[in-house]
């Protein structure tokens, strides 16, 4: 069993991670709009087309994982080794160079290609890690509370101090702000990915035996009926997501006409992420991995909803709406992420191969392609609504901000619960398959 400590030192890799996960999710796209001056169609296409590469990249670095050995292990090492850049990309990516119309274009994709480059080498194995710190799929769930825990508070520091931080450093020059609060937060981030790395340990290891080209393994992982269930969910668990919270300053802004309280909506939200987050491990306690998912994604839902008709003077109700909305929402993630170490362990008692760096790479890869769908989404329903920076807007496009904020993700909700309904790992199958790995290995 794990300690407390090595759970906590787990859960702040996720930290250093959500300090760049959690700044793209909320402020990228308007970084590029208002401060780079990119155009927001533009922005939603560049999302897009940088998933292209992660096609490639996101099962290459999984399999590469799974190859790797170190007397450190197979996929702590990456932490050690990639922090660093991954701080320095970072960076670079908020940097404004002043350049031409076109030249900004071009900086913007390369520097967002290179940082999500960084991130799939350092945040696969990462992930992959989660599930070989223990066997126990009681324990999984307590250990990615932890991660999601930590993870959140990350996205609480970006929420509650990266405006606060750019006005500060900027003092009027947002562009310079923006830029030396990634220097501050990325050093924070190196820190805490060296201390993920000192106090955790891999316990969970792949059959010797195991020998698979690329090509093999890919074929072996698409007969997984679970994981693909997962890839699944997942796109359309983070494109719903992602919607959201990326037009959340947006609708703040312009919806509720309360620019000055982005930054308290946002935080607000990101406290709810983190309790919702602390819930899942007592949820999974009392209730079925795979009915909880289901109603908590209805109820993220119907939460969405609510918020669409409400008045925009009814500050207090959009705040909590909001709150609740994230409450739930992140309950469910947790849930999420312990049934890819589950959907894992149904590969190997069904085929012998346990294929952990590739999984978790396949699974990531939808979740960022998720992710760059909301981004991409967020910006092209900008552009479509007449959205332009810095001007005030008409009812029109007010309405479709508040609809694309409101309406959108709770389709995309009952969607991931639709698919949801056809995973068929609960708890007592994943009793029956865990046995049965447990006697195979004593065996061997």
């Amino acid at each position: 069993m794990l300690t407390k400590k090595e759970k906590i030192a787990y859960g702040l890799g996720d930290t250093a991670s959500n300090i760049i996960f959690q700044t793209v999710m909320l402020f990228l796209t308007f970084f590029y709009t208002d401060i780079f001056g990119i155009s927001p169609a533009i922005v939603g296409t560049l999302f897009l087309v940088v998933r292209i590469i992660d096609a490639i990249t996101d099962p290459l670095m999984g399999a590469l994982t799974d190859a790797t050995r170190t007397k450190y292990g197979s996929y702590r090492p990456y932490l050690l080794w990639l922090a660093i850049p991954f701080g320095v990309i970072s960076i670079i990516t908020f940097t404004t160079p002043d350049l031409s119309p076109t030249g900004k274009v071009i900086y913007a994709f390369v520097t967002y290609t290179l940082l999500m480059l960084v991130y799939t080498a350092i945040n696969i194995p990462y992930s992959a890690l989660g599930g070989v710190l223990s066997r126990d799929p009681s324990e999984r769930v307590s250990i990615q509370s932890y991660r999601f825990v930590f993870g959140m508070l990350g996205g609480l520091l970006v929420s509650a101090c990266t405006l606060p931080l750019v006005s500060w450093f900027g003092k009027g020059d947002n562009a310079l702000g923006y830029q030396l609060t990634m220097i501050l937060m990325s050093c924070f981030g190196v820190i805490l990915f060296l201390i993920c790395f000192r106090f955790t340990k891999e316990r969970v290891v792949a059959p010797q035996q195991q020998t698979l080209s690329l090509k093999a393994q890919m074929a072996t992982l698409w007969q997984n009926g679970p994981f693909k269930i997962l890839c699944g969910a997942a796109i359309m668990l983070l494109t719903s997501m992602v919607l959201r919270t990326t037009l959340a300053i947006y609708y703040v802004k312009y919806v509720l006409g309360e620019g000055d309280l982005v930054t308290q909506f946002v935080t607000l939200g990101m406290i709810g992420n983190i309790l919702g987050c602390a819930c899942a491990q007592p949820l999974s306690k009392r209730v079925d991995k795979k009915t909880a998912y289901i109603y908590l994604q209805y109820i993220s839902a119907a939460i969405s909803c609510i918020a669409f008709w409400l008045p925009g003077e009814q500050l207090v109700l959009a705040f909590a709406v909001y709150f609740l909305w994230c409450f739930f929402t992140q309950m469910a993630t947790p849930l999420l992420w312990a049934k890819m170490a589950d959907a894992i362990d149904y590969g190997q008692w069904q085929n012998g191969h346990r294929l952990t760096g590739l999984v978790y790479a396949s699974v990531v890869f939808f979740i960022k392609l998720g992710l760059a769908l909301g981004g991409a989404i967020a910006g092209w329903l900008l552009a479509y609504y007449g959205y332009q920076a810095n001007t005030e807007l008409n009812e029109a496009t007010k309405t479709g901000i508040l609809t694309s904020f409101t309406l959108y993700p709770a389709i995309g909700s009952v969607l991931v619960a639709l698919i949801m309904t056809r995973y068929i790992l609960d708890n007592k199958t994943l009793k029956q398959i865990n046995d049965d790995l447990a006697a195979n290995s004593q065996k061997e």
